[in-house]
């Protein structure tokens, strides 16, 4: 079986970056690890090129006319398998900010295998993860919860760039932590994503068992779930588990099992099972339904 490509952003990279004294000097070190970049409008994050970060490249040729011509261009990377990397975007608005949420996902072990943490402007986090060789994660937001995924089909800025408000105010990327005491490891988007924003409660599907269904008839109905309706019906089953008084290791046993067959990660399934322990009322109570969790770093 043959070796997983290396990560193309490891410590070295991103202490280097965190010194970088200009914008070439940066886009010299990405271009060194093979990471394809593109220039941004300076100050702001808008890209120059015509085909925005469908334009980046890993090509000197390419790149060197770019900043010759934009000495003070922002840095672009694409997310996702064109540069090895996936980002969640902690922000920070004057309506609110990412980081409870984000702490809450450290808490149940869905975020804690960055390899590095970035300091935004806005006062933000940008939490870098190795992306997975062969699978696509798309980007996409949560903006009630102020967390923004960058995957396949986004971009990000990197150090050392820096973007101006509209009142002339602002500041840089800048580097606060590389991962020296856990291993880098990718990121399950899906799994996240079910985690901020866990499916809402739904009528009963027309195809669904009853409500007092047994555990194995809802677990084969999860199983036959097709995409578009996995996420929910798992959801709504668990949902039940729940009403009946079920603990969650049965119900997780049973029903991730059968999300798994339906096409969900086990971790997604896991997310989604707990979110409905978390909505749910259960008939009698029960001794393992426990739903706090104790912030890192507290």
């Amino acid at each position: 079986m043959p070796a997983a490509p290396a990560y193309r952003w490891g410590p070295e990279l991103h202490e280097a970056l965190a010194i970088a004294s200009t914008r070439l000097d940066a886009v010299s070190l990405l271009l060194s690890r093979g990471i394809p970049v593109f220039p941004c409008v300076p100050g702001g994050k808008i890209p120059l090129t015509a085909h925005g970060f469908h334009d980046a490249s890993s090509d000197i040729s390419q790149v060197g006319p770019w900043w010759t011509r934009w000495p003070e261009a922002n840095i672009g990377v694409p997310t996702g398998e064109r540069s090895g990397v996936d980002v969640v975007d902690v922000d920070v608005h004057p309506t609110g900010s990412g980081f409870a949420a984000f702490e809450r996902a450290r808490s149940e072990g869905l975020v804690d295998g960055w390899s590095w943490l970035v300091r935004t402007p806005s006062g933000g986090v940008h939490a870098y993860y190795p992306s997975e060789p062969g699978r696509e994660q798309r980007s996409w937001q949560v903006p009630g919860k102020h967390i923004d995924f960058r995957g396949d089909g986004g971009y990000i800025v990197v150090p050392p760039s820096a973007v101006a408000d509209a009142d002339g105010c602002g500041g840089v990327y800048r580097s606060i932590a590389v991962a020296a005491h856990h291993e880098p490891a990718p990121v399950d988007a899906r799994a996240l994503r079910a985690f901020l924003d866990p499916p809402k409660p739904m009528a009963r599907p027309i195809d669904a068992p009853s409500v007092d269904a047994g555990p194995e008839r809802l677990a084969a109905w999860v199983a036959s779930r097709t995409e578009g309706g996995r996420n929910a019906g798992l959801f709504w089953a668990a949902c039940r588990m729940v009403e009946q008084g079920r603990d969650f290791p049965t119900t997780a046993a049973l029903l991730s099992r059968a999300g798994c067959e339906a096409g969900l990660s086990e971790r997604e399934s896991i997310t989604t099972i707990r979110s409905a322990y978390r909505a749910a009322t259960p008939a009698r109570p029960s001794a393992d339904r426990s739903v706090s969790v104790e912030a890192v770093g507290r």
